[in-house]
């Protein structure tokens, strides 16, 4: 992969993703898989103006060591100095890139009933730390090969072969060739506009349709707002939080779920596969699922805690987007998300409502946003979708035609 091509893309994440402010400092969470791209991204921070870059590593063999040779109550645990740096964040407010590149299998053979234990414990630890920080501050979250999430995607490319076409398709979806900034500030005019489109109808509850048995309405909160493209944090700075991006997304009224959901595409959880599967809904939760492949990690999924059963993001995504007109399957959903529609299991989005920053957690959390531990999307658009908008005013408006926007 060309220098040139790679710093592009560094680049982008630094000025567009989480657009570093002079004298912020900034935390990379990555990987052991692209030592040289991390550094190139550390580079571009400085550029822009950071007064201190920290990079957090982590390594998924570890990560099942730990699973595998740690107690329960050992794992459960947040040390003191963990819970400081997360005090010491929270008072400094860095802003945080998160760099995805796990293997879909690194995980395969770990005890996921231990693991989920341990999230559990620790999650609610850690929990008023991250609630502090959340809508004060710039993120992004981006891509970058591993060989073995590469040989998943590109099973007969031999491995340095298989890194270098998922760069290239990264890259592409990711809207870095040519001129990447131009390319974001073009795309987000469009998902912003469409966005205040979605908002000037006030919509009530969304109508889905589809030939593979999908029939589902979905309440909305009259509070939130559909977001897409650049959003800002509480101090103004405008940042892209996820690379690449296709969705106008919102969050939907926690109780208010009805009917049946079918999956379109499979989902990557956990170093295992979920395939063709349904989801029941009765008063916003979860009542019955099924799955052709991985229906006991579904169980688990949506058993995680209490709000892991119900959604927490509802997402619009033409089936002719960019990352679909691929053919690729990632089988990483902030890529995955993007070729489609798409929901998400757990907690929901507090800056997607209107004068978050005025009211109290529990305000917000009465209006009808989720709570959980988890956020997993998961695709359920296809090309014959249809979404209608029921209104306030008790009028219907179509939204998806064909799988498309019908406006």
């Amino acid at each position: 992969m060309r220098k040139t091509d790679l710093r592009a893309y560094a680049r982008l994440i630094a000025r567009t993703g989480v657009r570093v402010q002079p004298g912020q400092s900034v935390v990379i969470a990555a990987k052991l898989d692209q030592p040289e791209f991390v550094t190139m991204l550390a580079e571009e921070c400085y550029k822009a103006g950071a007064e201190n870059v920290t990079v957090e590593w982590s390594h998924q063999p570890l990560q099942k060591l730990h699973v595998k040779y740690r107690s329960d109550e050992t794992l459960a645990r947040v040390e003191k100095w963990q819970l400081e740096k997360l005090k010491h964040q929270v008072e400094t407010l860095p802003c945080r890139i998160t760099l995805f590149s796990e293997d879909p299998d690194g995980l395969k053979g770990v005890d996921r009933a231990k693991m989920a234990r341990g999230q559990q414990a620790r999650s609610k630890l850690t929990k008023p730390y991250r609630e502090k920080r959340e809508g004060k501050v710039q993120w992004c979250v981006a891509c970058v090969p591993s060989r073995g999430w590469a040989k998943k995607v590109f099973p007969e490319l031999r491995p340095a072969a298989a890194v270098e076409k998922l760069w290239q398709m990264i890259l592409q979806v990711s809207r870095v060739y040519g001129d990447p900034e131009k390319n974001w500030e073009e795309h987000n005019r469009d998902l912003h506009a469409r966005c205040a489109y979605l908002n000037g109808l006030h919509i009530r509850r969304l109508h889905y349709k589809s030939a593979n048995g999908t029939a589902l309405t979905v309440g909305m909160i009259p509070e939130a707002r559909f977001c897409g493209g650049d959003g800002k944090d509480q101090s103004g700075v405008a940042y892209n939080a996820n690379i690449p991006s296709d969705e106008c997304y919102s969050t939907p009224k926690r109780d208010e779920t009805e009917g049946i959901v079918y999956s379109s595409k499979p989902l990557s959880w956990q170093s295992g596969i979920i395939d063709k599967f349904w989801l029941r809904f009765e008063h916003g939760k979860v009542v019955d699922c099924g799955a052709e492949t991985g229906e006991a990690l579904l169980r688990k999924m949506i058993s995680m805690d209490e709000g892991a059963s119900y959604f927490g993001e509802v997402a619009l995504v033409p089936w002719d987007s960019p990352i679909n007109r691929t053919g690729v399957l990632f089988y990483n959903t902030l890529i995955d998300e993007n070729a489609s529609c798409h929901f998400a299991l757990g907690s929901g989005y507090i800056d997607t409502i209107e004068g978050y920053t005025e009211r109290s957690r529990e305000e917000i959390h009465a209006l009808g946003l989720n709570d959980s531990m988890i956020h997993v999307d998961f695709m359920i658009g296809t090309a014959d979708l249809r979404i209608d908008a029921e209104l306030e005013d008790g009028k219907t408006v179509p939204i998806f035609r064909d799988g498309t926007w019908a406006f």
